[in-house]
């Protein structure tokens, strides 16, 4: 199949990106290059993309994609939390954007042997977004305690049936293991009131959001790194986040705050001792959302919000 991914609130990334023609960008979630082309049309003979991506269908699509710009280009397979440590092997210690656009590819999506859509009954349950990695979802839905699936179906899926999903899985799976999809499925649909599946979207979305964010390690990625990437950026170098649910968006918001007001004083202070010095300022208070004509178009981009950050050196 080839690789496919609307590349979610792409203009209004790329303006608020203001890039720099000789200047050094990283797209930390390269995908099928989306972004990344855009930025290349906006570059100089001296400037550079670096695009990082952890899956190897994306590598490959993003490579035939950006093939005319190959030579401002270098495309490394890695996840976005080795940022500093890539760049450092290409000799680079500053850059002058990022990009992390943290949404699930249309492709990973559409492909039912990789285990991420809940609408394809026969599907393997993988979810892994590197598939050098071990772990499985079919090993977190089999061997984790039900105390444990609770806890992920819960913090990560949001779902007020947690419990009982949890519940239904580990009896489930006493009687034999749960292979796929549709066996999935199946539990959870068992799990949740008739009368709520009705108006509530499909069934599955919230558990299979949780599983896939545990694999993954998904917030604790970004929560981990979000500091570092904001201290590769040079001063007036910018930061575009662009997030998918309100576990991330809280993540990537509160970090931003945090950066641009930094001062631990308490507040009846009246001057600053902590000596915390500001790193830059948010852009926006609220998140950019899409336009009416992209939500007409790409429903998956509904849930997408843009942050940007700004860096100033003092």
């Amino acid at each position: 199949m080839e690789f496919k991914h609307y590349s979610v609130l792409l203009n209004e990334t790329i303006e608020n990106l203001d890039i720099k023609p000789d200047g050094i960008y990283v797209d930390g979630t390269l995908g099928g290059g989306g972004h990344s082309l855009e930025i290349c049309k906006k570059l100089g003979k001296n400037g550079r993309l670096i695009g990082i991506d952890q899956d190897q269908a994306a590598i490959n699509a993003a490579s035939e994609r950006l093939a005319d710009y190959k030579d401002n280009v270098t495309i490394i397979r890695s996840n976005y939390s080795n940022m500093k440590n890539v760049l450092a092997n290409i000799g680079i210690t500053k850059v002058d954007g990022i990009v992390l656009d943290l949404g699930v590819s249309s492709y990973q999506l559409d492909t039912p042997e990789r285990g991420f859509t809940y609408r394809v009954e026969d599907a393997p349950l993988d979810m892994r977004m590197d598939d050098r990695q071990q772990l499985t979802a079919r090993d977190i839905v089999n061997d984790y305690s039900e105390k444990e699936l609770f806890r992920i179906i819960k913090d990560y899926g949001e779902d007020r049936f947690a419990k009982n999903i949890a519940k239904h899985i580990c009896a489930a799976r006493q009687e034999k293991p749960i292979e796929t999809t549709g066996e999935l499925n199946e539990i959870i649909s068992a799990a949740i009131p008739k009368k709520i599946q009705k108006t509530g979207g499909h069934p599955s979305k919230r558990t299979y959001q949780a599983i896939r964010i545990e694999l993954n390690h998904e917030l604790d990625v970004l929560k981990n790194n979000l500091d570092d990437m904001i201290d590769l950026l040079n001063d007036d170098g910018r930061i575009c986040i662009i997030t998918f649910h309100s576990l991330e968006d809280r993540i990537v918001k509160s970090a931003f705050k945090k950066n641009e007001n930094p001062c631990t004083c308490p507040r009846e202070f009246p001057v600053c001792v902590c000596k915390n010095k500001s790193k830059g300022k948010v852009i926006s208070r609220k998140p950019i959302l899409p336009s009416e004509q992209e939500l007409e178009e790409n429903s998956r981009s509904r849930s997408a919000k843009l942050r940007v950050f700004h860096k100033i050196d003092n």
